[in-house]
């Protein structure tokens, strides 16, 4: 039998007991809960045992790419989750539009969380050339971009300019070889910085913000430096067709880069006021041509970095009346995070994420709800990330037998 699948990613969702109970224990979720009773449970280590993954390597992982050989760093999934099209060997950042004053300190990291005015500022900047490099610019989301180094002799070895706080210079990036293209790469990308000073603090928008007593968005920072690489489809490697339905450009990213269709939904905003019934809507929509679905929630992960347990509990019980919609598809359901960020340590972690999936034929376990205690009981006993997929293969009978 041919079936369908959803993967339901909520970012952050493991979390630790806190006076004995998780946020995911306290949260009212009846839905969650039916698929754990009707389904098979476990604990997912997506990374390995003991490795604290980082959103893009596990969302890898998940996909079936094993981040320790395919991983192409953090700046090429930005990027192709902003939309552009890369080429091989381009060298990829993502970016803050950021404020110094004149000895190069950094007063703020986001110039004042800027809102509408980053595409006009970065049209002075795309289509620039650095020692014979492109420079390719694109600004996203209030006060964050894209930059992509094109041409010959670049490496994806060197060091961030961005100093992750204020009241620090800007960093000097450095090679983090000894090769001539990371020295030539550091080079380029210390002359973009600095270019981005000299044209940004002259721009009208930003006079006019200094005027008002506004931080001007006077110099790019960049930062997560990563190469380009094609890698080998879900279609190419599966026979699938998939589709993602996510709002954060990073999973978005990770997505395109494995060959999913991006579906976007109005509403999908990767935070806490995302539609979460429109990319309910739009995955069971993308059912009727796709084998698989991947679902991305953000908020969870956000209330977690911000330690708010309540918010956090509050998201889980929305996310819970996704999934009884969700429910209704006839899909295979596969619910999970793609790590612990625990509230306490307002973090990611370590620590072992609950999985489950439910759908036609799948052994029911003696598990009955669905949290971070109760699935380590599951028949799936503990997993790691790379196992899912080809959990979903079997499941909806696109697997090959192995050997004869």
């Amino acid at each position: 039998m041919v079936g369908k699948a959803i993967l339901m990613v909520c970012d952050g969702l493991g979390d630790r007991q806190i006076k004995g109970k998780t946020p995911l224990q306290r949260a009212r979720r009846p839905n969650m809960n039916a698929l754990a009773s009707k389904g098979i449970t476990g604990l997912m280590h997506t990374i390995g045992q003991g490795i604290t993954p980082g959103s893009d390597t596990a969302h890898l992982a998940l996909f079936s790419y094993d981040p320790y050989t395919l991983y192409q760093g953090r700046g090429v999934y930005e990027a192709l989750g902003a939309g552009l099209e890369l080429e091989e060997g381009d060298i990829a950042f993502r970016c803050n539009f950021a404020t110094v004053d004149y000895r190069m300190i950094v007063t703020d990291r986001r110039a004042g969380r800027i809102s509408g005015v980053g595409p006009e500022l970065a049209k002075e900047l795309n289509g620039q050339k650095v020692d014979s490099t492109e420079i390719v610019f694109k600004a996203t989301t209030e006060h964050r971009g894209v930059l992509v180094l094109r041409g010959e002799g670049l490496s994806r070895n060197v060091s961030d300019v961005d100093p992750h706080e204020a009241g620090m210079a800007v960093l000097k990036s450095k090679p983090l070889d000894g090769t001539m293209e990371a020295k030539r790469t550091s080079f380029i990308l210390n002359r973009f910085t600095a270019l981005s000073n000299e044209v940004l603090r002259e721009h009208p928008i930003n006079i006019e913000r200094e005027k008002k007593e506004k931080p001007p968005a006077n110099i790019v920072l960049a930062r997560g430096a990563g190469a380009y690489s094609r890698l080998d489809t879900l279609q190419e490697k599966f026979g699938i067709k998939s589709a993602c339905v996510a709002g954060g450009a990073l999973y978005k990213g990770v997505a395109r880069a494995v060959g999913m269709e991006v579906i976007d939904v109005k509403g999908a905003t990767g935070t806490a006021d995302t539609d979460l019934m429109a990319k309910a809507s739009a995955a069971k929509s993308a059912l009727s041509d796709c084998d698989f679905v991947f679902i991305h929630v953000k908020a969870t992960d956000n209330f977690s970095h911000d330690g708010d347990v309540n918010g956090k509990i509050k998201m889980i019980e929305k996310i819970d009346k996704m999934v009884g919609y969700l429910m209704k598809t006839g899909a295979y359901i596969v619910l999970t995070g793609d790590h612990s960020t625990p509230c306490a340590l307002k973090n990611h972690s370590a620590d072992p994420l609950p999985i489950v999936i439910y759908g036609e034929g799948v052994r029911v376990d003696s598990v009955r709800k669905f949290d971070e205690i109760a699935c380590m009981a599951g028949g799936l006993g503990h997993i790691r990330g790379l196992d899912v997929m080809p959990l979903i293969l079997s499941y909806t009978g696109k697997s090959k037998i192995f050997g004869s």
